[in-house]
């Protein structure tokens, strides 16, 4: 059977003949799937989201995608967690009010913003139907909490916080406006919004 583009860069790069190329056209191969995988779950409607098609949209073979990921839900986790990543920053500027509110707002924008928005709102939904989409539906949302929580102790070890507040509870706050209005869509989730969530928090 014959090798598709991707497979034969790996066997170069492996091989030492052409490894810069090979690394160059992996990573161009992964981004493909990562944001293939982003786009369809996006666009899915309820259909399912396989590996099969999953390659097909990112023009690669199913062996390439399973060489990196173990399942169509390790896909879509490191699709949503890297964008996540690059949408919402860690800032660590010494001032909690104000790394709180950009996290915040960073936070609600980056979630409205195609692909991310659809696909992130098609997986809330089939969750409740679909184990393995809950599973990862927690483990993603369970990254995103760990980034807010660190903001937060930072802010204690700072003297900015109070020592006894709930942060897990902080936490849960901040995630229950935005899912509440990510979910129903009957208040906005921006800017002003952010600002006012963080202000009240930290009253």
């Amino acid at each position: 059977m014959a090798q598709s583009e991707a497979d034969k860069d790996t066997d170069a790069g492996a091989g030492g003949a052409r490894p810069h190329t090979g690394r160059r056209r992996n990573e161009a191969a992964r981004r493909a799937i990562l944001d293939a995988a982003l786009r369809l779950l996006g666009e899915s409607d309820g259909d399912p989201v396989t590996v099969e098609t999953i390659a097909r949209a990112a023009g690669v073979g199913k062996q390439t995608l399973y060489r990196w990921w173990p399942s169509k839900g390790a896909v879509l986790l490191e699709a949503l967690a890297e964008r996540a990543q690059q949408t919402v920053p860690a800032p660590d500027r010494g001032n909690l009010r104000g790394d709180l509110r950009t996290v915040i707002a960073a936070t609600f924008a980056g979630a409205q913003r195609p692909p991310v928005g659809p696909a992130l709102r098609t997986l809330a939904l089939e969750a409740a139907r679909d184990p393995q989409l809950a599973a990862l539906m927690r483990e993603f949302t369970e990254s995103r909490r760990t980034a807010l929580r660190e903001v937060l102790e930072r802010g204690q070890e700072l003297g900015q916080l109070e020592p006894g507040r709930d942060l897990d509870l902080m936490v849960d706050q901040i995630y229950g406006v935005f899912w509440y209005r990510f979910l129903l869509g009957h208040a906005p989730l921006d800017d002003a919004t952010a600002t006012a969530l963080a202000d009240s928090l930290l009253r």
